[in-house]
């Protein structure tokens, strides 16, 4: 089975385990494997416009909020955006801060006829560490994946 396979199976199983309405899930390592081998695949990070500024952001990702900063109230436009962006039949793997938002992001996807959406585990800056710190635990940046600081 080749590695493409393997990480979609794996995403596949994680999601049937909790009965996900979507695709599955992945961890950041595996999502960006996707990225690398399918020219299709989509990253979409669902944070706020305050997160990518002072937080940072992965080198070509697609940027749709799921809410909007300071009042955090759901973006109506999401699935308008996405749609703009993000071709249904391709893989997309949604990303948050820690994995909750980008969930959401992607059971609605789904819902829209987006085959292959994808949550992203730990998200981008992870769980809190033992000092209340993200970034440090897991997530995408501590799994030291591209990313750049807003």
């Amino acid at each position: 089975m080749s590695q493409f396979n393997e990480i979609l199976e794996n995403a596949r199983s994680r999601g049937v385990s909790k009965g996900l309405s979507y695709a599955g899930e992945v961890t950041p390592a595996e999502a960006w494997t996707l990225l690398q081998a399918l020219p299709s695949a989509k990253l979409v990070d669902v944070r706020t416009h305050a997160e990518w500024q002072w937080v940072g952001v992965v080198p070509g990702a697609e940027l749709i909020e799921w809410k909007s900063y300071p009042s955090m109230a759901i973006n109506s436009n999401f699935m308008t955006q996405l749609k703009a962006a993000v071709d249904p039949e391709s893989v997309v793997v949604f990303l948050c801060r820690s994995g909750a938002r980008s969930h959401d992001a992607a059971a609605l996807a789904a819902q829209h006829g987006f085959t292959a959406a994808m949550n992203i585990l730990e998200g981008f800056e992870g769980d809190k560490d033992a000092a209340g710190h993200r970034g440090n635990k897991n997530g995408w940046q501590a799994a030291g994946l591209p990313w750049t600081q807003g």
